[in-house]
């Protein structure tokens, strides 16, 4: 990340364990126990009084709320500290408990999904994915629902998976658990979440994989998107979700973030695409496209997969079919930067993570067309998950439901005898 210096009252982006305890949590009010789970998240272990601190809360409720964590076995209690430099009472710090539960991810791509489990504090434990063996709904969802206690057996260790999230793109409505929409899989009104629940029995939570990604980077990943980001997802996919207040919106028909048909260039950075927009992001920078691109070049090349590995090796030609997609998409970058202004904007794409040339590229397009943005190296930064997207994406959902609700409907969640 480019923590270079920047102009004065800009801050460089910080990550979560840079927070200072007097600004770290201001906004995970979903309820008192959410926020209490959360500072300890972030601060753990941690003492009850630094909790209340943190939270705002008073002493006894945080007590209150604590002793329920610890019921549940959602917290846990380490040895007795002294304070610091051995001065003050002695206090007993709470941790994240990561021994007894975890969560479970599918993030359901056009080619593949990707199944997951992830620990409590963000961890991918485990991962595979899954060619489709076509792309019906019932043939998709039956796979997720038999691989899922399949991996739990073969890495869980014996813990819970206390629920199931599910993330995919284009038009997701995360309140009746459906893919509206998603034309490339040729999904329409899909009850994703319904037929996953009775399939698994566990709790099954769905949003779309760049909301997912917006909370997942506010958990454990970039903490300036904690209050106001764009994230900017570029994939087989492009879309886009955006964090204001510290909420990700969603829109009234849960519709937010479809940025696929922005223009961005000329009628030749891309290829035809089905919105007949000339020179649109989706034709310009989709997986598809750049593979077809490719191939035109002479690349031995048949995905996505392998193009990236011959950029990461410095073959000269995938690099700047990389180059010229991270320029395409600092143009878009550009627009969201100017129409939302946020602290932040994250860049989802394999690109910028792996091939260092190309964030450079993206920015300098930002520098060059936006209006708004002063500092493209502080405002431009990407994902905090490169290399383990997917994986995230979907388990993220799960849990983001788990920390905006710990004492809510979760089935799995005896108490700690």
């Amino acid at each position: 990340m480019d923590r270079q210096k920047t102009p004065a009252g800009r801050r460089a982006p910080l990550r979560r364990s840079d927070i200072p305890p007097a600004a770290a949590n201001p906004l995970r009010r979903a309820s008192g126990t959410g926020a209490v789970l959360g500072a300890v998240l972030d601060h753990g272990p941690v003492a009850r009084s630094t909790v209340a601190r943190l939270t705002g809360l008073s002493p006894a409720a945080v007590s209150g709320h604590c002793a329920a964590l610890l019921d549940r076995g959602l917290l846990r209690e380490g040895p007795e500290t002294a304070g610091p430099r051995g001065l003050g009472r002695p206090y007993i710090p709470l941790e994240v408990d990561t021994s007894r539960f975890l969560v479970a991810g599918a993030h359901i791509a056009v080619p593949h999904t990707t199944l997951s489990l992830m620990d409590l504090t963000g961890r991918i434990v485990a991962e595979e994915r899954h060619p489709h063996e076509g792309t019906e709904p019932g043939r998709v969802l039956a796979r997720v629902a038999a691989g899922v206690p399949r991996l739990l057996a073969a890495h869980g260790a014996g813990r819970t998976a206390l629920a199931l999230g599910v993330a995919t793109g284009h038009w997701v409505d995360p309140e009746a658990g459906a893919v509206v929409h998603h034309p490339q899989l040729g999904w329409r009104g899909v009850p994703v979440r319904d037929e996953l629940a009775r399939a698994t029995g566990v709790p099954v939570h769905l949003d779309s994989h760049a909301r997912a990604l917006a909370r997942a980077e506010q958990l454990f990943g970039e903490a300036a998107t904690r209050a106001s980001a764009v994230v900017l997802f570029v994939g087989n996919v492009v879309d886009a979700a955006f964090v204001t207040a510290g909420a990700v919106h969603q829109g009234p028909r849960f519709g937010a973030g479809n940025v696929a048909h922005l223009p961005v260039g000329t009628p030749s950075a891309g290829g035809s695409c089905a919105c007949g927009t000339a020179g649109c992001l989706q034709s310009g920078v989709s997986e598809p496209a750049m593979v077809r691109r490719a191939v035109e070049r002479g690349l031995p090349v048949t995905s996505f997969a392998a193009l990236l590995e011959l950029a990461v090796e410095g073959d000269a030609s995938a690099v700047e079919l990389f180059r010229q997609r991270a320029r395409l998409t600092g143009r878009a970058a550009a627009v969201l930067l100017d129409m939302f202004d946020p602290e932040v904007l994250v860049v989802v794409e394999p690109g910028t993570g792996r091939l260092p040339g190309c964030i450079d590229e993206l920015r300098t397009e930002v520098r060059a067309r936006s209006l708004v943005c002063d500092d493209a190296g502080r405002a431009v930064v990407p994902s905090s998950f490169t290399g383990a997207v997917l994986a995230t994406a979907g388990a993220a959902v799960a849990l983001g439901a788990l920390y905006d609700d710990p004492l809510g409907p979760w089935p799995a969640l005896p108490a700690v005898s």
